[in-house]
C-alpha cells in the first residue's frame, strides 16, 4: 500500500499556470550554467514539439511547493529584466554515445580495420563501426546475434557462429578496394568458462566480393552508423590503415578527455555523449582492481544507445544578468499556447556585492543524480510503478531520449555511471517532484520568512571554487537531501567548519555517495555504486574506481569519511509509509544546548507534517562508532516509525531478523561545537521540511529551526562544554 509520504510526495497539486494531469506536455528546456553570479551570462535553451508563440520572463522563486504541507507556491516576476516574446520550434535530442575521427583518404587502394568489441545488448541491432565518404559506405553491425557487414548496397554475415553477449571478440577487415575483395577475421580468446569456450573458441575467416566503393576522405565512427544506428557495447584498441597511413588509438590513457590522442598517426578520435571510461577491456585479468595500476587492462570504452550528455540545442536566449540582481532561486518561465515550463537556476551575489551572513546550499549533485529518474514509471525498491503521473513524469515516460538518472540501468544491464544537467531535467521544476528540489524551496521560503537576507550557493560552486565559495558565510544551511559529494566539496566544507563555520544540516541521507567531476565534461558527474549501500545497481567487476580522478567510488563511509564525522549523524534507515515525531531527550533542557528549545514546551516535536511528522523518509543516527563527536548533545530522537522503516544495507552483514523496535533505526537531532567558535545542528530526517510551515510557521519545528538560525548568526561564542 502506498504510504502517506509517497502519496503526498508524488501526487502534488498543480502550480497555478501549469498543465493539468492528462495534458500532454509540449514545451521543455534547460539552461547553462545552473548556478552563476549576478552580472554573469546565462543561456536558455527552449523547445516545443509543436510550433508555438509565447512569453518568456524571469521569476524569482520563493517556494515551489504546491502541496498542503508547504507554505504555498510563490514566485515573483522580474519585469525590469523581462519579458520576451519567443517563438519556439522543436529542437530534437540525439542520444547515443560514439567516437569519431575524420581521416584523409584520396581514392585509397587498401583499407584495413581492426578492433576488439564486446556486445552487451544483442537483442537490439546496432552499428559497431562505420566508414563513409561522399562515394562510399561501410558498416559493421550486429543483427540480432550475428555479426554482419554492409559494403555499399550489399550485406554479408562476417561470422557464421552467433555472438555471445558480454564476450570479447577481435575483428580484422582487410578491404582491397580495386579488387572489390574483403577478408574478415573474427576471433575470441579463452575465457574463465571452459563450457562457454566449447562453442566460441576458434578463428572465423571469410572472404567475399563486394560492390565497387570509392573513398575521398573517411568519417570513421565507433558505435554509430552513418546517421544513427547507435550500438551498446565496449570497444578497445581501434586501428585503421589507409594505404600506408596507420591510425591507432588507445583508451588506456587519459580516462577523462573527450578527445583521444593517437598513438600512431596524427588524427584525434573524439568522444560524443559521454561513453563510460575506466571500464575493463579484453585483457583484464582480475589481478588488479584499480585501473591506475595497470591501465592497459582498462583500455575500453562502453557505449550506450541512450547516453545523453549534451542536448546540443541552439540557445534560444542569451542574457547578461544585472549585477544588482539579488542572490536567489530564479526560473525562466515560458507561457504559451503549448503550455508552461519553468527552468530553475541559482544566482549568487555579484563578485563586488555584499554577501549575507547565511546561505542556503543547493545540492545540485543530488539533482543531477536523480535527473529524469523513472522510479515512478518503472518502480523501485521503495515505490511501485504508477499510472497517474504529473505531466513532467509523463513526459519522461514518453521520451526515452532524455537520458537516464543514476538510479537506473541501461537496457544492457549496466548501471548509469554518468549523469548530466546539460539537457532538459524534468524533475528539476518547481512542484514537479516532491523529492529534492521542491522540498529545498520550502527551506528557501522559511529563510525568506525569517527575513535574514540569505544568499544561495550551489554545491557545484563549492566543488569548483573550494573554500572561497563558503568563506563569506558564518552559517550554511544544507538542502533536504545533500546525498552526493565530491572530495573537493567535502574538503571545502571541512576547512570551513574548522574556520568557525556554523552548519545546519536540515535533511537526511546526506554526504553519502562519492561523485567526481571532469573539466573535459562540464556539467556532468560520475558515480560508482561500489561496495555496499542502498543502491539500484552495483558496479561491474574491476570497475569501482572513478575514471575521473581515479578515486575509489561508493559510500563515503567506506572511504573513511562517514557523514557522522562531519555532521554528527549518518544514514541509518529508509521507509516511506509514514513520518513520525521526535521525543526530546530528558537531559536536553539541562544541557548547554537547551536554548534550541526556547519557546517549545512539549516533549513530542513535529507531530504533524508531510506524511504525519517531522521524522521520516530517510533518517540519520548518532553513532560514536561511526565518528559522531562524543561531546555532541543528542537533543531528541524519533523511533516510532512504520514497519517499512528498515536499517540501511550497510548496517548489517548477513540475512538476520532485527529486533522490533530496532535500536539502530532512529532519527537523531544533535548539536555540537567545532573549532573557531563554530557549531553543527543536524536533524537527521528528510521530512523535517514538511513540518516547517504548519500553522503559518507557528509550530515547534519552525521555532527550533529559527532558534538555531538566529543563534548561529549571532557571533557570540557558545557555552563551553565540559572537557
Amino acid at each position: 500500500m502506498t504510504g502517506q509520504i509517497l502519496t503526498q510526495i508524488f501526487n502534488l497539486h498543480q502550480t497555478p499556470t501549469d498543465n493539468q494531469p492528462g495534458d500532454a506536455k509540449q514545451v521543455t528546456g534547460y539552461c547553462e550554467p545552473l548556478s552563476l553570479r549576478a552580472g554573469e551570462q546565462i543561456q536558455w535553451f527552449g523547445s516545443s514539439h509543436v510550433p508555438t508563440n509565447g512569453r518568456l520572463d524571469l521569476v524569482r522563486l520563493e517556494c515551489g511547493d504546491p502541496t498542503r504541507s508547504g507554505p504555498g507556491f510563490s514566485e515573483h516576476p522580474l519585469d525590469s529584466v523581462s519579458p520576451w516574446n519567443i517563438e519556439l520550434v522543436e529542437q530534437p535530442l540525439a542520444p547515443g554515445s560514439f567516437a569519431e575521427a575524420i581521416l584523409p583518404a584520396d581514392d585509397p587502394k587498401k583499407v584495413s580495420v581492426g578492433f576488439w568489441f564486446q556486445p552487451t545488448l544483442l537483442k537490439r541491432d546496432g552499428v559497431i563501426a562505420s566508414m563513409r565518404s561522399d562515394d562510399g559506405i561501410i558498416e559493421i553491425l550486429n543483427k540480432g546475434d550475428y555479426l554482419c557487414g554492409r559494403f555499399g548496397g550489399a550485406e554479408f554475415r562476417l561470422r557464421e557462429r552467433p555472438l555471445e553477449r558480454r564476450r570479447w571478440y577481435f575483428l580484422h577487415l582487410d578491404i582491397q578496394l580495386p579488387d572489390r575483395r574483403v577478408t574478415a577475421l573474427v576471433t575470441t580468446e579463452r575465457s574463465a568458462s571452459p563450457g562457454r569456450d566449447l562453442l566460441q573458441l576458434g578463428d572465423d575467416t571469410k572472404e567475399f566480393e563486394i560492390p565497387a566503393i570509392a573513398f575521398n576522405g573517411i568519417v570513421f565512427r565507433l558505435a554509430a552508423g552513418i546517421d544513427s544506428g547507435r550500438w551498446d557495447g565496449r570497444i578497445a584498441a581501434p586501428k585503421i590503415v589507409i594505404d600506408d597511413a596507420t591510425h591507432i588509438w588507445s583508451f588506456a590513457d587519459d580516462m577523462e578527455s573527450a578527445v583521444v590522442k593517437p598513438i600512431s598517426g596524427d588524427i584525434e578520435l573524439a568522444f560524443y555523449q559521454l561513453p563510460a571510461r575506466g571500464v575493463t577491456g579484453p585483457h583484464w585479468s582480475g589481478e588488479h582492481q584499480r585501473w591506475t595500476d595497470a591501465p592497459e587492462q582498462w583500455n575500453a570504452a562502453h557505449f550506450h544507445h541512450d547516453d545523453l550528455y549534451d542536448a546540443g540545442w541552439t540557445p534560444t536566449l542569451t542574457l547578461d544578468l544585472p549585477e544588482e540582481l539579488p542572490s536567489g532561486i530564479y526560473c525562466f518561465r515560458y507561457q504559451g499556447d503549448a503550455g508552461t515550463d519553468r527552468v530553475p537556476f541559482f544566482v549568487r551575489p555579484a563578485v563586488s556585492a555584499n554577501h549575507s551572513d547565511i546561505a542556503l546550499l543547493m545540492p545540485t549533485c543530488t539533482y543531477m543524480a536523480y535527473a529524469n529518474h523513472r522510479m515512478l514509471i518503472e518502480g523501485a525498491d521503495f515505490v511501485g510503478a504508477r499510472n497517474n503521473l504529473r505531466p513532467e513524469h509523463q513526459y519522461v515516460a514518453e521520451h526515452r531520449e532524455l537520458g537516464l538518472s543514476h538510479y537506473e540501468k541501461h537496457p544492457d544491464g549496466s548501471g548509469v555511471m554518468f549523469s548530466s544537467r546539460r539537457r532538459p531535467v524534468l524533475q528539476l521544476r518547481p512542484g514537479a517532484d516532491g523529492w529534492n528540489f521542491t522540498p529545498d524551496t520550502d527551506l528557501n521560503a522559511f529563510l525568506t520568512h525569517l527575513q535574514v537576507d540569505h544568499d544561495i550557493v550551489s554545491d557545484e560552486d563549492v566543488h569548483t571554487e573550494g573554500l572561497p565559495a563558503l568563506a563569506p558565510y558564518r552559517v550554511i544551511v544544507t538542502g533536504t537531501h545533500p546525498e552526493y559529494w565530491s572530495t573537493a566539496m567535502l574538503d571545502a566544507l571541512d576547512e570551513w567548519q574548522r574556520s568557525g563555520g556554523r552548519l545546519m544540516y536540515l535533511g537526511g541521507n546526506g554526504f553519502y555517495w562519492r561523485v567526481s567531476f571532469s573539466d573535459s565534461w562540464p556539467g556532468a558527474i560520475e558515480l560508482r555504486r561500489a561496495e555496499d549501500g542502498v543502491r539500484n545497481w552495483q558496479t561491474g567487476d574491476g570497475e569501482s574506481y572513478h575514471a575521473w580522478g581515479g578515486e575509489y567510488g561508493g559510500l563515503w563511509r567506506r572511504n573513511g569519511r562517514a557523514p557522522n564525522q562531519l555532521v554528527g549523524v549518518g544514514f541509518a534507515a529508509q521507509g516511506f509509509e509514514k513520518a513520525t515525531h521526535y521525543v526530546r531527550d530528558p537531559e536536553a533542557l539541562e544541557s548547554r544546548a537547551a536554548w534550541v528549545f526556547e519557546g517549545v514546551e512539549e516533549e513530542q516535536i513535529g507531530t504533524s507534517g508531510l506524511g504525519g511528522g517531522a521524522a521520516g523518509q530517510e533518517v540519520d543516527r548518532f553513532d560514536v562508532k561511526l565518528g559522531s563527536p562524543s561531546h555532541a548533545v543528542v537533543l531528541a530522537s524519533a523511533t516510532d516509525f512504520g514497519p517499512d522503516m528498515l536499517r540501511t544495507k550497510e548496517e548489517f552483514e548477513g540475512t538476520v531478523a532485527f529486533p522490533n523496535p530496532d535500536p539502530l533505526v532512529r532519527a537523531d537531532m544533535v548539536f555540537f561545537e567545532t573549532p573557531g567558535e563554530g557549531a553543527v545542528f543536524s536533524v537527521g530526517s528528510i521530512s523535517w521540511f514538511g513540518a516547517l510551515s504548519r500553522n503559518g510557521y507557528d509550530n515547534d519545528v519552525a521555532r527550533i529551526t529559527e532558534n538555531v538560525v538566529r543563534r548561529f548568526l549571532d557571533p557570540a561564542p557558545f557555552e563551553a562544554f565540559p572537557s
